[in-house]
């Protein structure tokens, strides 16, 4: 009985989650209550609670609450604003996540850094694989993938998880705008030539908290980086065309080319991601896009209730 005590006790790991009013925050909020995820003791802090481009209120933070793991969801994401706010965007998507990569570094804190499709400049003919060469070609992406080289560069232990086109019942999103239009109108122009992967942040959490189940964070040394998003490919036109599909909505979607729609920030034209290595790593089976899809419009519509 003392020896199962003691495997309990080890298995138990204190993880914070930061950005945690964002999309993923939330879902990793709302899974933390499953029994499944027992093993860890979870704490959320947003902005309110800490800034993570405070050094002093960061390490203050680990310092009392004596964190084993930080997942890092705290992000600008404001892909055509970037180009504006450049040194926002850096603040926070480099500048805090040194910061955050610093304290984990000196306090032996295994961090998760979230990332992006971003990363690429999108003229793959094929996925995207994690030793794939990067070359983001609007600040946003290049902010990000600062972050990735500024964690890497603290010699910190934990992962990159590199993910896209995220969505959820919580927050700002693709899927929620164009909800939000078919009421409003008989039809929308969406972009036809940019091809991804929509990916649900609630499958994203239960896959980061899954591979925290599967891990020693304590002897794992190094930074690896993985991709995860949902499975399939698809364009913009094609995820709004489903979401109204299977939402009933009575707006037609009409397919533009990237031309016809400009915006500040240049996107990649093609961004999928290789999920081979996080599947054959963690035995993951990864639900498909339009699957996730359909239970992510339940899920909101049973919030909605």
């Amino acid at each position: 009985m003392e020896a199962k005590n003691k495997a309990t006790e080890k298995r138990t790991l204190t993880v914070l989650v930061t950005g945690s009013k964002g999309q993923l925050g939330s879902e990793l909020r709302r899974l933390s209550k499953e029994n499944k995820f027992a093993f860890c003791r979870f704490l959320f802090a947003d902005l309110d609670v800490m800034d993570i481009c405070n050094q002093a209120e960061v390490r203050a933070y680990f310092m009392e609450h004596q964190i084993d793991v930080l997942v890092n969801c705290a992000a600008y994401t404001a892909v055509d604003k970037a180009e504006m706010e450049a040194d926002l965007a850096y603040a926070i998507n480099r500048d805090g996540v040194a910061i955050l990569a610093n304290c984990c570094k000196d306090m032996d804190v295994f961090m998760i850094q979230i990332s992006t499709d971003y990363v690429f400049d999108g003229t793959n003919m094929e996925p995207y694989g994690e030793e794939d060469i990067v070359g983001p070609i609007g600040v946003y992406g290049l902010s990000k993938r600062a972050g990735e080289e500024a964690m890497m560069q603290q010699k910190v232990n934990g992962l990159i998880i590199r993910t896209a086109w995220l969505y959820s019942s919580f927050g700002h999103n693709f899927v929620k705008t164009m909800l939000k239009l078919s009421k409003e109108r008989d039809d929308v122009h969406v972009v036809a030539d940019q091809y991804g992967t929509p990916t649900w942040a609630k499958d994203l959490a239960d896959v980061i908290l899954t591979v925290l189940s599967k891990i020693e964070v304590k002897n794992k040394k190094g930074v690896e980086i993985y991709h995860y998003t949902n499975e399939g490919e698809c364009s913009w036109y094609d995820f709004a065309v489903a979401i109204m599909q299977l939402s009933r909505a009575r707006c037609d979607v009409d397919p533009i080319e990237t031309k016809d729609y400009p915006t500040s920030c240049k996107r990649p034209a093609y961004s999928v991601l290789n999920k081979t290595k996080i599947k054959n790593d963690f035995g993951l089976e990864i639900p498909s896009w339009h699957v996730s899809l359909e239970n992510m419009l339940k899920d909101l519509e049973t919030l909605s209730v």
